[in-house]
């Protein structure tokens, strides 16, 4: 996700400067609203800095242990615990200082300890941290600063990145086993190319008779990857640096995450974690008492997927102009009939996070089901696929051991 240097003024009109993660700018202003600033200048970070920047973030990538989403799903459950029961705000961050386990995280809680002992708030002070603390995250943490409710929140926080790291793992399941199976085959392929074939090949030199039009082209391949396999091996690592370079570019970034979405058996499992993580969210954030334009921005970075991100961001302008949810949901193109009328129905009875929230479980329960089922689904592709090749190796290998069994019984 792209990063965009901004500066604003708060409300003593003091001007500030930092960095925030966004799809696009506009979703950068809207968290900076929510955050109590008008923005001033919002632009697109282009990695150009000097060279101390480029050091430390040099050492920030190689030497510091980064902050996972475990440690923050950890953060927010304690949280939750001390301030519920009455622990105040400094006392629980201390606590939560000496026992963090990670460097890094223990860094981050005595900054934002020392930023609240600077009469900032909680919010202001996390905001600090744009890798760790989401503007999602931001936006929760200040609708529970104005409400007076900081450990129901941090609650809510902790079953949302519950529920995250959840959907992140089926989505990890869905994808492991083709991969798998994919890499297993093409491993195959190579150890027949370059061991198999080459033995059969010197058996075939001394038939002295023309070989079948299938075994000449299995030959003639295995000859070729024994030629030039470093040349290939070379090329699939320049390819495998090359895609990740592609992919690590908005465009890049963008156009995979659309074709993943288009992937059989996998793709349709991806769209629905997506769309589920974005339901859960969204409700979350309406039911907490964030904007509906500020809490679709929020609700489009949880995504994981560009594409999609960039359709919520279309509905979100949709609805700024004055169309309804209902209609923005339509025009994004993204969600099912029964989803669009369950939209329509929450619109209508004013109860528009309860049904969003059951629409995040109904996609979850569906991405559960896909799953369970995804080997039956495979299970058939994989059959064709080794019968296929397994035709191959046959035809190439035993016809001329066939035909050569035919001319030793007529003499």
């Amino acid at each position: 996700m792209p990063a965009f240097a901004y500066r604003a003024r708060n409300a003593a009109s003091e001007l500030v400067e930092g960095v925030l993660d966004g799809t696009n700018p506009g979703a950068v202003v809207d968290v900076l609203r929510g955050m109590g600033l008008t923005p001033v200048e919002v632009k697109e970070t282009r990695g150009k800095t000097g060279k101390s920047a480029k050091a430390s973030s040099l050492n920030v990538t190689l030497f510091k242990q980064k902050v996972s989403h475990i440690d923050l799903l950890l953060f927010s459950r304690q949280m939750h615990t001390l301030l519920k029961s009455g622990v105040p705000i400094m006392r629980a961050l201390a606590g939560l200082q000496d026992a963090a386990i990670n460097p890094e995280m223990k860094r981050i809680i005595g900054e934002v300890r020392e930023s609240l002992e600077g009469g900032r708030e909680l919010s202001q002070a996390m905001a600090r941290h744009p890798r760790v603390f989401s503007p999602f995250y931001l936006s929760m943490v200040r609708v529970g600063e104005a409400t007076g409710l900081l450990d129901e929140i941090f609650l809510r926080l902790f079953e949302h990145l519950e529920f995250e790291r959840f959907m992140r793992e089926q989505v990890k399941s869905a994808l492991r086993y083709p991969m798998f199976v994919m890499l297993a085959m093409a491993v195959a392929i190579v150890v027949v190319n370059l061991f198999v074939i080459p033995a059969f090949a010197k058996v075939f030199a001394g038939f002295g008779a023309e070989l079948p039009l299938m075994t000449r082209v299995l030959l003639e391949f295995s000859d070729f990857m024994v030629a030039n396999w470093p040349i290939m091996l070379l090329g699939v690592v320049a390819a495998v640096f090359a895609f990740r370079a592609w992919v690590g570019t908005a465009k890049g970034r963008y156009s995979w995450d659309r074709f993943s979405l288009k992937i059989p058996i996998a793709g349709k499992i991806l769209h629905k974690a997506a769309l589920s993580r974005f339901s859960r969210s969204f409700s979350l954030g309406i039911r907490s008492g964030v904007p509906v334009m500020q809490a679709l921005s929020n609700s489009a970075q949880t995504v994981d997927n560009n594409y999609v991100a960039r359709c919520i961001e279309g509905m979100r302008e949709n609805v700024e102009r004055g169309e309804s949810l209902l209609r923005a949901s339509i025009s994004s193109g993204i969600f099912t009939p029964v989803v669009l009328q369950m939209v329509a129905v929450g619109e209508e009875s004013g109860a528009v996070d309860d049904m969003m929230n059951e629409i995040g479980d109904m996609y979850r329960q569906e991405v559960e089901y896909e799953l369970k089922t995804l080997g039956q689904q495979i299970e058939p592709i994989l059959i064709v696929l080794l019968g296929a090749l397994v035709l191959i190796l046959a035809l190439g290998i035993f016809l001329p051991m066939w035909d050569l069994g035919r001319v030793a019984l007529r003499r």
